[in-house]
């Protein structure tokens, strides 16, 4: 009979495999490493990340360790709250990222935030990007606000936060933004690009960010965070 800590998950095991399989990768670890870091065996990873498995809570803990996060979101909790809920620690220090280290972290693509001038005032507003040549690339619709900002100047923000550890990112990029209207470069990007936009629908107009700068900052922990479920203060 199973204890507490080893009866499954009632959370989707599909789910999970998809949020483990997601999670190596954007670390750029192999099925093998992270069998050994959390001492399972790597075909079960594999199956893990490829079948609906039911999964206990102790192999769940050993994998979250292994992956340098936290069960809660390999099970997909806390989607509905922002980050940052957690008290933050007070032994931190916050280091400028030079550029190299910024298109470090921005180079293997996800959902950044694009800032702009629009007619109701500035707006953020998130986009599925990818890099390359040292430029930002998404698509969005031809008649949407992202478009209209063509030939202006714009920002393009992305972050990310470690609520467990007291640790963050953050890299700015400024720059001017175009439409992709060479058809040779369009036929190329829909080939070889990642998946498309999450909001799905019609957006096939490619725009291109040629930053005309770029920084960053990274906040590293000196101390033990201290939890805490309650709302922080200021950042």
């Amino acid at each position: 009979m199973k204890t507490t800590n080893e009866r499954a998950v009632t959370a989707d095991p599909g789910d999970i495999g998809r949020r483990v399989a997601h999670r190596r990768a954007r670390l750029g670890l192999s099925r093998e490493l992270v069998a050994e870091r959390s001492g399972l065996d790597a075909g079960f990873v594999a199956y893990l990340e490829t079948r609906p498995v039911p999964v206990g809570v102790s192999t769940l803990t050993r994998l979250a360790d292994a992956l340098d996060t936290t069960v809660t979101d390999l099970l997909g909790g806390g989607r509905e709250v922002p980050p940052g809920r957690a008290r933050a620690n007070s032994r931190v220090r916050i280091e400028e990222l030079d550029p190299a280290a910024c298109w470090t972290r921005l180079d293997r693509g996800g959902v950044g935030r694009v800032v702009l001038v629009a007619p109701r005032g500035l707006v953020a507003l998130p986009v599925h990007y990818r890099v390359l040549d040292a430029t930002i690339l998404y698509r969005t619709d031809a008649d949407g606000t992202l478009a209209r900002a063509a030939d202006s100047e714009v920002a393009f923000e992305v972050d990310q936060l470690d609520e467990v550890f007291a640790t963050g990112w953050s890299v700015l990029v400024n720059g001017t933004v175009s439409v992709v209207s060479d058809e040779e470069a369009v036929r190329w990007f829909e080939r070889h690009s990642d998946p498309g936009p999450w909001a799905g629908g019609t957006r096939d107009t490619w725009m291109r960010i040629r930053p005309t700068g770029i920084s960053g900052r990274i906040i590293l922990p000196e101390g033990p965070p201290v939890a805490d479920s309650g709302v922080g203060g200021e950042p």
